[in-house]
């Protein structure tokens, strides 16, 4: 085991706990991730955390190098209330949008989606259906928060995201632009599209006005119930399938 033991200064604690606020994770360009299993995750999948603390409990992989935390010190330095055994500091990464990436491939955009959960769900919905990215508009819940990442589960490393404005990325790619609507066509009838942008829009309100001024086809999934809408999340499963599966791959 590639163990350190050091009692951690003020200055360390503290800077430590700063990395809850979005301001200071994108100035230090820093992300924590506490939970046992996606820090799991993201070790497995080849990630080198920059810094990782552990407490005597954490039965992580012996190979890898942590520095070990009292008990106390890990309650002072987690954004939770109750802290985990594990406190993993990862380097955000970052890249602008290729030109005409989105006339390659499938892409999920996020159009105003502020709840972390849905945004963390979203992108283990892209990484499921093996989208080839996922553009988030910046008043998106922000991709590096805790609560956006576990709920992601890992596949916030593993799926390309850019943060983008959203009407003028759509607009600058001859590529469909199918947006998630009531009053659209049925999903079902989709036929085979090899290049697409699927966007989904926030519960409160739907799609943005801007985002659907450039929406070239709006689609539903069918209504049997009386249920007045679909979580986020969901509408995106359902129409992800149905595309992938038009598409024959």
């Amino acid at each position: 085991m590639l163990l350190l033991a050091a009692m951690l200064t003020k200055a360390q604690l503290s800077r430590l706990r700063a990395l809850r606020e979005k301001k200071n994770r994108e100035l230090e360009g820093l992300y924590v991730v506490e939970n046992p299993k996606v820090v799991s995750e993201l070790l497995a999948a080849g990630v080198a955390f920059a810094e990782l603390y552990a407490t005597a409990a954490w039965d992580g992989p012996a190979s890898v190098k942590r520095i070990e935390v009292t008990t106390d010190e890990m309650a002072r330095i987690s954004h939770f209330p109750t802290p985990s055994a594990v406190f993993a500091v990862g380097r955000i990464e970052s890249a602008a949008l290729p030109a005409g990436a989105l006339g390659n491939g499938l892409t999920l955009a996020l159009d105003g989606i502020q709840d972390p959960g849905n945004v963390g769900t979203l992108l283990r919905i892209a990484d499921w259906f093996a989208f080839d990215r996922v553009l988030l508009s910046p008043d998106c819940a922000d991709l590096f928060s805790q609560k956006v990442i576990n709920a992601s589960m890992g596949s916030f490393v593993r799926v390309k995201t850019f943060t983008v404005n959203l009407p003028s990325a759509l607009s600058d790619d001859c590529v469909p632009v199918l947006g998630c609507d009531l009053g659209g066509d049925d999903v079902h009838t989709l036929p085979s599209i090899t290049n697409a942008v699927v966007v989904i829009g926030s519960e409160g309100r739907g799609l943005s006005p801007a985002v659907r001024a450039v929406v070239t086809r709006f689609i539903t999934i069918p209504k049997y119930g009386s249920a007045e809408s679909l979580n986020a999340g969901v509408a995106a499963a359902i129409v992800c399938d149905n595309l992938r599966r038009a598409r024959g791959k």
